[in-house]
């Protein structure tokens, strides 16, 4: 005997594998979403602990903390991508670590 196709099984297979890689899709661009964030906080962190030690390192070789971003920049060779962040250093005296605070801009 013969057996009778379904007419909705092609039908189903063939909506069936559009929306497994649509979903396999999504799942891609979410993962690699999470990772460009996971990135720039990670980028953000290192910058912050850049200045850091630049101002312990200042501390060291000098006896005092630097003055102000610009001496970083100048006598320590620091770089500040100031495209993508802005650095909030306030220096309250010459023996004091300053007040780091580095913030992400908006796009």
């Amino acid at each position: 005997m013969r057996r009778r196709k379904n007419g909705w099984v092609p039908i189903v297979r063939g909506l069936l594998w559009p929306a497994a890689a649509a979903a396999a899709l999504l799942c891609f661009a979410t993962a690699v979403n999470s990772l460009d964030s996971g990135r720039s906080q990670e980028d953000m962190r290192q910058l912050e602990e850049t200045l850091r030690r630049s101002c312990v390192a200042c501390y060291a070789a000098e006896g005092v903390y630097p003055p102000d971003l610009d001496y970083l920049k100048e006598h320590y060779g620091l770089q500040i991508d100031g495209e993508h962040y802005t650095v909030h250093y306030i220096a309250f005296a010459e023996n004091l670590m300053p007040d780091i605070t580095v913030l992400e801009n908006e796009p």
